[in-house]
């Protein structure tokens, strides 16, 4: 059985949702090689600001999720790049296999699980689609919003819809192949066979809507964007200090008679408002009530007050504010170019691994295009006329 840091992934990625995928694959340690088109390569590389001098396919955007890999280009329409890309299976053991091109496309470049895994039987093949394998529909991350019904439940009442402020159907997808991707680890590790999983990004994000489906489909409610307001609960908003926001939610009726003891809000009693139910046929009503008290406040006093009474509450911060939070920013993640000696900050992993710990956190800076392809493909055995020559043909 292998360890997690030797574990190879080979994958033909692009955009954001396969990309985080292999990032968090990465963070355990394994070895992640990106495969990209040597005419086109991944658009997101030119997507931001350009950071390094004369280099446009390293910018801003690319750079956030594509860390502690390694990068090829590789023509896989061109038949020798399909012999290429099935030499690097073999000779250097890949495990995994990703993409997340349409599958129209999985014949035609030699990527289809059939075909590959003639050449590595026990491969873990991964296919990221929009709405399936039988689906070539193409989907950006907005377009799974507007569908799955996330982006109606997203916005102020009774304004237009809103999208996410994070690609939340692609990084949901991504978490979601993460634990198949370890279920299909450890399913070959007890069989020694490998797997095909398909994952659409539709499904992926259609199963958080737990509650909203269940209201919609089997009570017949109407599910529609709220604004900072719950379905279910009240108090549960953003509501305005002094100098700043704080996010309150009172999420029983114990927390709501810790509220009325707090000096200030103690004006709050009402009968109409003893249950939770009754809060929230008065919802307009009573925020309007409580933010006329908490502006009156300055952030940090409203904090401590709120905290003291046991009252779940937070401020509304900004990124910036995010990273220096004493619950983050010792868990930011890092890279630096060892040529330029720049250095990126990433957002934390959702769990610090083994191999993060072990590297003090610090992962090798993202590829550059194509930055490996002397490397790996000598490794397999190609001099550097070959090398020479497949690129003049444009096969890498």
């Amino acid at each position: 059985m292998k360890k997690l840091r030797d574990i190879t992934v080979l994958s033909l990625e692009q955009a954001t949702v396969l990309p985080y995928l292999t990032y968090r694959l990465a963070h355990d340690g394994m070895r992640v090689i990106r495969l990209e088109h040597p005419v086109y390569g991944d658009p997101n590389r030119k997507v931001g600001d350009r950071f390094l001098p004369g280099e446009d396919t390293m910018r801003s955007y690319y750079v956030a999720i594509n860390a502690g890999k390694e990068a090829l280009t590789l023509n896989l329409k061109d038949p020798r790049g399909q012999e290429l890309l099935r030499e690097l299976l073999v000779k250097l053991d890949v495990d995994i296999f990703a993409t997340n091109q349409l599958p129209k496309n999985y014949g035609s470049l030699g990527i289809a699980y059939d075909l590959l895994k003639e050449t590595k039987p026990d491969l873990i093949w991964v296919g990221l689609t929009g709405f399936g394998p039988d689906s070539n529909e193409a989907a950006y991350d907005p377009i799974l919003q507007a569908r799955s019904g996330l982006m109606e439940l997203t916005g102020e009442a009774g304004q237009s819809p809103q999208v996410a402020g994070i690609p939340l159907p692609d990084m949901g997808t991504s978490e979601h192949a993460y634990g198949l991707v370890m279920r299909a680890l450890y399913q070959r590790a007890v069989t020694g066979k490998g797997s095909r999983i398909d994952l659409a990004m539709i499904d992926s994000t259609v199963s958080w809507l737990t509650q909203p489906i269940t209201m919609a489909k089997t009570f017949g409610k109407e599910m529609t964007r709220r604004g900072n307001t719950h379905e279910f609960f009240s108090p549960v908003s953003v509501y305005p200090t002094r100098d700043s926001y704080v996010y309150m939610a009172v999420g029983n009726d114990i927390q709501w008679q810790r509220l009325l003891g707090i000096p200030g809000f103690e004006g709050l009693a009402d009968d109409a408002y003893t249950t939770n139910a009754g809060r929230i046929a008065h919802v307009e009503a009573l925020n309007g009530k409580i933010s006329a008290i908490t502006s009156r406040w300055a952030t940090e006093d409203l904090l401590a007050a709120l905290r003291e009474g046991v009252i779940p509450v937070a401020k509304v911060q900004s990124v910036a504010e995010v990273c220096e939070d004493e619950v983050v920013r010792d868990k930011l993640l890092t890279s630096t170019d060892p040529k330029t000696g720049f250095t990126v900050t990433h957002a934390p992993p959702p769990y610090m691994t083994p191999y993060l710990k072990q590297q003090e956190r610090k992962l090798s800076f993202p590829p550059r295009f194509g930055e490996h392809n002397q490397a790996i493909y000598g490794d397999l055995g190609h001099s550097d006329e070959d090398l020479e020559q497949l690129k003049s043909a444009g096969v890498i």
